[in-house]
């Protein structure tokens, strides 16, 4: 072959041809030694991208500086191929080495095959992005990617027709980027990903999606996923034609090199140069090593296809090809095949001693300490016992030294001796840098924290009129619209009419139609647009119409915006905005307060809880100026509430974790937030009349909750409390005497039984009467703060019933 041939219409040289081959040697070796690592105990699970080698060396030749991956664990050949994954980052990953030199993708924090590239600098601000070949993070749930996908390429498709985007550096090219989704054939029953496909073909965005077709899903056969079997043609009626827009389909066999860098060119293309999504269904492709170290794939698939994925594996085809067409010659190819087998092993094993020296210094310190206190101890055998079996410990990790030291401090607990206080600085030491290894950047560190936005008060003038509190928010809304080219709003019914309760009135048309945007009901990938735009420098307000029906886009909350910043070690953030109403309302299905749903799955996300709408503009205020997630659900009964309109609109802002005093008392404390500040004042007014002093404090955020422990403070004064929301018993209400007792430590001043009040077991029933029957109303909070009084004092509190 010559330097440089073309092979139909395809240009390919003999250096290019014979490096894909190097890559797919020495990506197949990584998965065969990863694979016996695991065996061998020095890893705790392997899941490789054997079989799909081909196809991602094809696709990586057409990604360029400023496209985006949103892939999934079987990418490992692709991340090689753009030269964003090393050989010793590889295994740093499988061994969970947590230095993000060692693995720049996840720190430790994720198994193997999770990959991302650091969009972030140490201090939290952003690279140019146009000057990197970007992966957002990868996740396990199956197609979990795909939301995150649709919002990666309607970044594009944003940063092209929006001129005020243009003077917006570091983050596009003038949209000409392409996001590029992979999927396993089975994942595409699920239904995310119909609903990100489309998503797509709706909003016509420069999105190309491989689907990695084995034919199995684990061990479950493609008859049982896919109607027709066959996955592209299930999506014929999506096809895109010459009057009606959708999206192309390829379908390309994956063992076949030529066809597989036609259809990647082509694909690429159409998305880079015309927005047009693409659909690459991959088929016959191979899995050598089966799905995972957890099982062996000769136990559900019979002797025949065995013998074919033998005959059609990727790797074994491409080198056929080569030598048929006079490429390389075999002796070239075997000396490619024994350097990628030698490279493989050097770098596994500079992995492992890069892994194992990380820890050497902490176990070695415990060792000698504990052989210290042996020496000053009376309980010298105990102590060289412990020593001893933490010597012979096969491949020691941190949590052994940390069993053992702590095991020689329940031994040391009676003696006063020098090496007690040395083994005791250790685990504090330790367990700082443990925290730091493992537990670290759930939210941002970067100066532009939330945390760290100052408050501004609002402002009034003399002439400030009262209005309806959605008046504010719109007013606020567009004040911030006007000021952030980069902030954009969309959901269902936000466009045309402004949102169903108007917040959103007549921006549409002062903003247009990229500013402020309809969509679909399409809850999941709603939200992922969110997260594909914010990862690009975008500032997205994504509305869930209703908080109750958070429930359909849960997951990917929970598995990918709440973890994104942590999973990364701060690598990437999505500094989005969930605007959504819930509490106070008649029904089963708009009013809900899933409160501990909330608490328990999206740790990473603020959640802000205002009790009116000048306090809701404050929190967008805060967060736009910041750049961390929040969810904000405002109060579905107070949009035509009376409150004053701020002159200083898009400026003031409301601090997080931070209570306001609504009503002085010194008798009780009454601890609430959203739409129950209303009727815990309207209890309190009651109280008085009975001669009860009721303190009622709004929380305003429940993450964080109180920072400064405010709440204990007034508990210290009144010497009982009460929690009341409207979420289910054991929810909200006991999250928030979790804080207050256990963390501000607030027990220690309580005269009487904490209590909560919080809503039914079940959902709200319809009407006034289900609504005030149905959740907390305040004479059931008069009646429980009256009952603790008349416990403390009955000749002056007598019993009312």
């Amino acid at each position: 072959m010559s330097a440089q041939e073309t092979i139909n219409d395809l240009t390919l040289t003999k250096e290019e041809i014979l490096n894909d081959y190097r890559i797919l040697c020495e990506s197949r070796q990584a998965s065969i030694l990863g694979r016996k690592e695991v065996f061998a105990g020095k890893a705790k699970f392997g899941i490789f991208g054997t079989g799909k080698e081909l196809a991602q060396i094809a696709m990586a030749k057409y990604f360029r500086f400023g496209d985006f991956r949103s892939g999934y664990y079987r990418d490992q050949t692709f991340m090689m191929a753009i030269d964003e994954l090393s050989l010793e980052q590889y295994y740093a990953q499988l061994y969970a080495h947590t230095d993000i030199v060692a693995d720049p993708a996840s720190g430790g924090r994720l198994m193997i095959g999770h990959y991302a590239t650091r969009s972030l600098d140490n201090n939290g601000h952003w690279n140019d992005l146009t000057k990197i070949k970007n992966s957002s993070p990868d996740i396990s749930p199956t197609g979990a990617q795909m939301p995150r996908l649709v919002g990666l390429a309607y970044a594009s498709k944003l940063y092209r027709l929006n001129p005020e985007l243009k003077d917006i550096k570091g983050f596009s090219n003038n949209g000409n980027e392409v996001a590029f989704g992979t999927i396993g054939n089975a994942a595409t029953a699920e239904g995310i990903f119909f609903e990100a496909i489309n998503a797509a073909g709706v909003l016509q965005i420069p999105m190309v999606v491989s689907i990695w077709d084995d034919g199995y899903g684990i061990s479950v056969p493609q008859e049982y996923q896919t109607t027709k079997v066959d996955i592209s043609k299930m999506f014929e009626g999506f096809k895109r034609t010459d009057s009606e827009r959708g999206i192309e389909i390829f379908k390309v066999k994956g063992w076949n090199y030529e066809e597989l860098c036609r259809t990647y060119r082509d694909a690429a293309q159409l998305a880079r140069e015309h927005h047009v999504p693409s659909l690459v269904h991959v088929e016959e492709l191979a899995q050598p090593l089966g799905h995972s170290t957890s099982g062996s794939h000769e136990r559900y698939k019979s002797k025949e296809r065995l013998a074919w994925e033998e005959e059609f594996d990727c790797n074994k085809k491409f080198k056929e090809w080569i030598l048929e067409n006079s490429v390389a010659t075999y002796q070239e190819l075997k000396e490619i095949e024994d350097s990628a087998f030698e490279k493989v092993k050097r770098a596994r094993q500079s992995a492992w001693n890069r892994f194992v020296d990380s820890m050497k210094g902490d176990l070695d310190e415990a060792l000698a300490l504990i052989y210290e206190a042996s020496s000053q101890s009376t309980q010298k055998e105990v102590l060289l016992a412990i020593k001893k079996s933490l010597e012979k410990t096969l491949n020691p990790i941190r949590s052994d030294a940390v069993k053992a030291v702590k095991k020689a401090l329940k031994v040391l607990r009676f003696e006063e001796i020098p090496a007690r206080t040395k083994l005791i600085a250790w685990v504090e030491r330790t367990s700082e840098e443990n925290f730091q290894r493992y537990s670290s950047h759930i939210f941002s560190h970067s100066d532009q924290a939330a945390l760290k936005v100052k408050e501004i008060k609002p402002e009034y003038n003399e002439d400030s009129p009262f209005v309806d509190g959605r008046e504010v928010l719109q007013a606020n809304f567009e004040a911030l619209l006007l000021k952030d080219p980069r902030i954009f709003a969309f959901g269902e019914d936000v466009g045309m009419i402004g949102d169903v309760n108007q917040g959103f009135a007549g921006l549409q048309e002062k903003f247009g139609t990229l500013r402020i945007m309809d969509t679909g009901i399409r809850e999941t990938s709603i939200i992922g647009q969110g997260i594909g735009a914010a990862m690009r420098g975008l500032r997205p307000i994504a509305e869930i119409q209703y908080l109750d029906y958070l429930l359909f886009a849960i997951q990917t909350l929970s598995d990918d915006l709440a973890t994104l910043h942590y999973r990364t070690v701060g690598g990437q953030k999505a500094p989005m905005i969930i605007r959504t109403r819930g509490h106070r309302l008649e029904g089963v299905w708009h009013s809900g307060s899933p409160i501990s749903m909330i608490l328990g799955s999206l740790r990473g996300i603020y959640l802000l809880v205002p009790r009116n709408m000048t306090q809701a503009a404050g929190f967008y205020n805060t967060m736009l100026k910041s750049d961390d997630p929040a969810l904000i659900i405002e109060t579905l009964n107070g949009y035509r509430l009376k409150e004053k309109m701020p002159s200083n609109l898009a400026e003031y802002t409301v601090p997080l974790g931070i209570p306001e005093v609504l009503k002085e008392g010194s008798d009780v404390t009454i601890v609430t937030y959203g739409a129950m500040c209303k009727i815990s004042l309207d209890a309190a007014a009651q109280l008085e009349e009975v001669g009860i002093s009721a303190e009622v404090i709004d929380v305003q955020s429940l993450m964080p909750f109180d920072i400064h422990h405010f709440i204990a403070k007034s508990v210290k004064k009144t010497n009982r409390v009460v929690f009341t929301d409207e979420d289910v018993p054991g929810g909200g209400t006991a999250y928030m005497m979790k804080e207050v007792l256990e963390t501000q430590k607030a027990y220690q001043w309580l005269d009487s039984a904490p209590r909560t009040l919080p809503a039914k077991e079940h959902r709200p029933a319809y009407s006034s009467d289900g609504d005030y029957f149905s959740k907390p109303n305040a004479e059931e909070l008069v009646d429980l703060v009256y009952e603790m009084m008349n416990e403390a004092d009955p000749v002056k509190y007598p019993s009312l019933y």
